[in-house]
């Protein structure tokens, strides 16, 4: 078995209601709140399907599946929280912090992956919501899945005794510190401050206060011969560490990220990440201001093997 750091495989979820969480507002400095939340739904909805036809006229084969209105579900447009899916066959679901968004874990888009790929074994890790203890999926760790690495920074949203059970499980190395904004508040996820793929990281090493974790942090990613390419403060605040790799179905590699992103991005970082893919970027502002996350944050990753 092949650990392949991107796929070409992609689930998305179309949104129905989406808007401004209260209940993840708390962790998440990135969301803000528009008024008319009819028209930030309809402004969202555009903005996806646009995203969609960006990938889609790049290669990438995205299954897209629509959110259901009930129950009430405003961040169901961010998957990659509450499932991953691994090169083994393995599923994981994870516990999340808010209850509506607990909401958004669905067996029957697993059944619909079932169709065309193949599944061994579902790790349902949502029972730690009993005890508050919370692992929001591809949000609160970024795996290098080639070196079977996860980066995980610590927050209400990301608990260390719950990132330590998947590791065992997934037989990931564990690498955890504490990670926070310009105002010394604590990162809700680690898909905020960096991105790992094949041959580089896009990292915001700013925002980890500890030197030593910071010291172990790029001596983990320099181990796996990665070029590091350093954002600041602003531009993570503008999503640049919210990007995905991902491939097209001609294997060639594209880096994923939102206009926004995009244009955070220093020439120079442009053609750094250039040697490594085609930058592809889509505009999904009213997503990133009202829902508090970016591009990599709507792509689940289907690593699964495809059916026979």
């Amino acid at each position: 078995m092949i650990n392949n750091q991107s796929t070409n495989n992609i689930l998305m979820i179309r949104p129905v209601s989406f808007g401004f969480n209260e209940q993840t507002a708390g962790s998440n400095a990135f969301q803000n709140r528009e008024a008319d939340q009819q028209a930030v739904q309809d402004k969202a909805l555009t903005e996806f399907d646009g995203f969609v036809k960006v990938l889609r006229e790049n290669g990438v084969k995205v299954t897209v599946i629509d959110d259901t209105p009930q129950p009430h579900t405003p961040d169901s447009i961010f998957p990659n929280n509450w499932v991953s899916f691994h090169a083994d066959g393995q599923v994981f679901l994870y516990p999340m912090q808010a209850e509506n968004r607990r909401l958004e874990r669905r067996e029957d888009i697993i059944s619909k992956l079932e169709d065309r790929f193949k599944i061994n074994h579902v790790i349902d890790l949502s029972r730690f919501e009993d005890e508050n203890k919370f692992l929001e999926g591809t949000g609160s760790m970024v795996l290098d899945r080639e070196n079977k690495i996860a980066y995980a920074c610590l927050s209400p949203r990301t608990d260390k005794e719950v990132f330590g059970l998947f590791c065992e499980q997934a037989e990931y190395r564990a690498v955890s510190f504490d990670a926070v904004d310009e105002h010394g508040k604590a990162i809700y996820h680690t898909n905020v401050l960096m991105c790992v793929g094949s041959k580089y990281v896009v990292i915001c090493t700013d925002s980890i206060p500890n030197p030593h974790e910071k010291i172990e942090v790029l001596e983990s990613l320099r181990s796996t011969q990665k070029e590091i390419i350093e954002i600041s403060f602003e531009q993570m605040n503008r999503f640049a560490g919210n990007m995905l790799e991902v491939k097209n179905k001609t294997d060639e590699t594209l880096i994923v990220m939102s206009k926004n992103a995009f244009e955070a991005l220093f020439e120079e970082q442009k053609s750094t990440l250039q040697k490594y893919g085609k930058l592809v970027y889509a505009d999904i502002n009213t997503i990133e201001t009202n829902g508090g996350g970016s591009a990599r944050c709507m792509m689940a990753e289907v690593h699964l093997p495809v059916a026979e």
